[in-house]
């Protein structure tokens, strides 16, 4: 009589590992950048050891999105944009070149808007002298990239409407290239509305040309941008994890 095989016990089955956390970053020519964004990345590291955290430039900085990519094989990956809002990198080139990869990929959404990204504006502006002029003559400017995408300035906007609602006070985004108003136009109408204290937020993730360019016409005082903030970790992890829950851009094989 043949014996009969018993069954694998659940706690015996292999699990599947878990899809690799892959970041996605513009890119600079800035240093600071890249070095910001690897420490960025340690943070993520710490607070899930064990996951596989990898990083991608869209350009200008090694290891580029698809050498990342093509790196990882056919595995699952999680694509998570190191970006602030909406607009072509978001909407076109990354899941461009995830749908050209070997990798089985889910693409998840921008950063902004998104609550804790206000906690680290309003951290950020504290650490820069914020809080010690009366709400009634203060103001504040919500220094952004820019982009011709009409849905990257909505989500600008609306960071901008929540980061007025966590102080009390005017902010009205402004914009480094491609829309506007620019800081100065933003800082000049303001102070047309008898706003004296205007202190400049910077809405970039790491320092750069555009976070220095708009941090010299500020007129008061200017944040650091948002950087290695513990809740920028926690809002990547939190983007990556929103993404496991939303079908795959390329099915994953079942576990």
């Amino acid at each position: 009589m043949p014996s009969q095989l018993s069954p694998v016990p659940p706690s015996a089955a292999r699990r599947r590992p878990a899809p690799a956390l892959v970041v996605v970053a513009h890119g600079s020519r800035d240093p600071r950048a890249l070095s910001t964004v690897t420490a960025l990345l340690d943070r993520v590291r710490a607070l899930r050891p064990g996951l596989p955290v990898h990083l991608g430039h869209i350009e200008l900085n090694a290891p580029l999105l698809p050498d990342t990519l093509a790196a990882l094989g056919d595995t699952d990956a999680v694509l998570v944009p190191l970006l602030l809002s909406r607009g072509h990198h978001v909407k076109h080139d990354i899941p461009g070149t995830a749908a050209a990869s070997p990798a089985r990929t889910r693409v998840a959404a921008p950063l902004g808007p998104h609550p804790l990204l206000v906690d680290v504006l309003q951290d950020r502006l504290t650490e820069a002298g914020w809080g010690r002029t009366p709400r009634d003559s203060s103001a504040v400017v919500l220094a952004a990239a820019g982009s011709r995408d009409p849905d990257a300035k909505t989500d600008t906007a609306r960071t901008a409407h929540l980061l007025a609602a966590r102080l009390g006070v005017p902010v009205l985004p402004a914009y480094a290239s491609a829309a506007s108003p620019t800081v100065p136009a933003a800082v000049r109408t303001l102070l047309a509305r008898g706003r004296r204290h205007i202190a400049l937020a910077s809405y970039f993730t790491a320092p750069g040309r555009f976070a220095t360019e708009c941090a010299q016409a500020a007129p008061w005082l200017t944040a650091a941008p948002l950087g290695t903030h513990p809740a920028m970790a926690r809002l990547l992890l939190h983007r990556y994890e929103e993404a496991l829950a939303r079908p795959a851009t390329r099915e994953l094989a079942p576990a």
